[in-house]
């Protein structure tokens, strides 16, 4: 990973290099952020950075995940009563070659490991043990990431804490987390935190501007979402197409639910909608209702006179967005919002989709009609 791969962070990137040839590089790193504001492409490029310090010609080989003395720790579900991480190292260099943004969620979706829980175990501990007993390939460091290490489970972080307080010689260790609240106490105070802040707007519309062909208005709708965070950028641009048909099946609900008031036969239509996006995987479902979410937030802008804030409206199908809006109001927004929560929560923990949605789109029906 090349520092110019990645996205912002200038001010980080020159610390760290900085510390690097500074000498001041403890054996112990802790990255703290979002996956999606680039804590492992900085850890990978701080390790390559180290590399070129030593070797410049072996330092390439981090770019294709291939360096003999660069290794990875992450977390997995048992199989076979293994939880090796190199029981799933080519999935993994897969995902990070192809996006070093991934998060877990993108790793649970890669292994099919919805209902199992993705941990890093004791034996993997054991494992990084034996591997960081022998010598250097290269004859400099040997470098260790543990991606996700707030995902060690309390066995493995017993015995990895005596990993980190007597490390192998020429080792250094960089783990990375989204947050330290999983992590024992005892293994943050023998690390350096190099804490991650989000990615800034303007560098994620560098980036776009960069990698992809959009209007401006598109750039302005996903660096909003983002959120400073790439991988999301990525999936904001990716999920257009999924968009046109959220924003259909949302402007047939709203139709629905108004004609419901007064003529009550139009529940079946909002049945037969609940049915229809029942029948999608469960990660459609949640990102429709993220959707669902947000065009509810913005119509209440809209209504409330924010209207530069408002950032995406529906106009398609003659939908008369600014009509809608009004029935958008601080009087029904916690409640509509709230139910949807509800709904997310729900279909979480594999609850009949048919009988969510049935109940979500019917209750919304009740909301939107609420007065001011």
């Amino acid at each position: 990973m090349n520092w110019e791969q990645i996205a912002g962070q200038e001010k980080l990137k020159n610390l760290l290099k900085e510390s690097i040839y500074d000498n001041r590089v403890g054996h112990a790193q802790l990255f703290v952020g979002k996956d999606g504001y680039g804590t492992l492409p900085l850890a990978m490029a701080f390790a390559k950075e180290i590399f070129r310090k030593e070797n410049e010609h072996s330092s390439s080989k981090v770019e294709h995940l291939n360096h003999l003395d660069l290794h990875f720790s992450f977390p997995v579900f048992k199989e076979k009563s293994s939880g090796l991480a190199d029981n799933f190292i080519e999935n993994f260099r897969e995902m990070i070659l192809e996006n070093p943004y991934s998060n877990n969620e993108d790793w649970s979706r890669i292994l099919e490991s919805e209902n199992k829980q993705l941990t890093i175990y004791a034996d993997e501990v054991d494992e990084l043990n034996k591997k960081f007993s022998l010598k250097s390939f290269e004859g400099g460091s040997k470098i260790l990431i543990v991606w996700q290490a707030d995902k060690m489970n309390i066995s493995a972080a017993n015995k990895f804490l005596k990993f980190l307080e007597e490390p192998p010689k020429d080792t250094l260790i960089i783990l990375t987390a989204e947050n330290t609240d999983s992590i024992l106490p005892t293994i943050i105070s023998r690390t350096q935190l190099v804490e991650i802040p989000r990615i800034q707007d303007e560098d994620i519309e560098i980036f776009l501007k960069n990698n992809y062909q959009i209007t401006d208005e598109k750039m302005r709708e996903t660096v909003f979402q983002s959120q400073g965070d790439w991988n999301t950028a990525q999936k904001l641009l990716l999920s257009e197409n999924a968009d046109t048909e959220f924003e259909q099946l949302f402007v047939n609900w709203v139709r629905e639910a108004f004609q419901v008031k007064k003529k009550p036969e139009f529940l079946k239509n909002i049945v037969f909608w609940g049915r229809n996006i029942a029948g999608w995987n469960r990660e459609k479902q949640k990102n429709f209702l993220d959707y669902c979410s947000e065009m509810f937030r913005l119509a209440l802008l809209q209504n409330y006179g924010n209207e530069s804030l408002v950032y995406k409206k529906i106009d398609s199908g003659g939908f008369k967005w600014e009509s809608f809006s009004r029935f958008i109001h601080g009087a029904n927004i916690e409640a509509i919002l709230e139910e949807i929560s509800d709904a997310d929560y729900h279909l979480e923990r594999n609850a009949n989709a048919k009988i969510v949605w049935t109940d979500l789109g019917i209750k919304l029906s009740r909301y939107i009609h609420k007065s001011a």
